[in-house]
């Protein structure tokens, strides 16, 4: 006779990997030949993904993307948007200090260190600036 409970197991993926989900976990007991054997029954449930929306305005952004392009000497047509990692331009850690630095001035913003250090992508640049502007008013 076979018993019927429902669970969900999580498990924890590598970076890179989207989680994976096992929802209505049934154990099912079965026997043959008078021997008893326990299974279970999985069905997989698609791993959601999780967004968060930026905070910086779209002309922030632009303005960023056009800094960026400059400091790092990009062809006009190279496409860089909010989603552009510096590290994929190019961008050493020299690089980087200079990007911040033409924000700062850009900008009229003075960025920490430890904040600087957080930049990996446009958006995250864009959305500092938001927040130390914000703060500045």
């Amino acid at each position: 006779m076979a018993a019927s409970t429902g669970s969900l197991i999580s498990m924890q993926s590598r970076p890179g990997m989207a989680a994976s989900r096992i929802s209505s976990l049934k154990p099912v007991s079965l026997s043959k030949q008078g021997r008893s054997f326990l299974s279970f029954g999985f069905r997989s449930v698609p791993a959601r993904s999780l967004r968060v929306s930026c905070a910086a305005k779209p002309e922030t952004v632009a303005k960023v993307c056009d800094i960026v392009k400059k400091q790092l000497a990009l062809a006009d047509d190279t496409a860089v948007t909010g989603e552009s990692k510096f590290a994929a331009l190019g961008a050493d850690s020299l690089d980087t200090v200079e990007i911040v630095m033409g924000l700062e001035e850009a900008f009229g913003i003075s960025v920490e260190e430890e904040s600087a250090q957080t930049i990996a992508t446009v958006q995250d640049a864009a959305d500092l600036i938001e927040a130390l502007v914000e703060k500045k008013d």
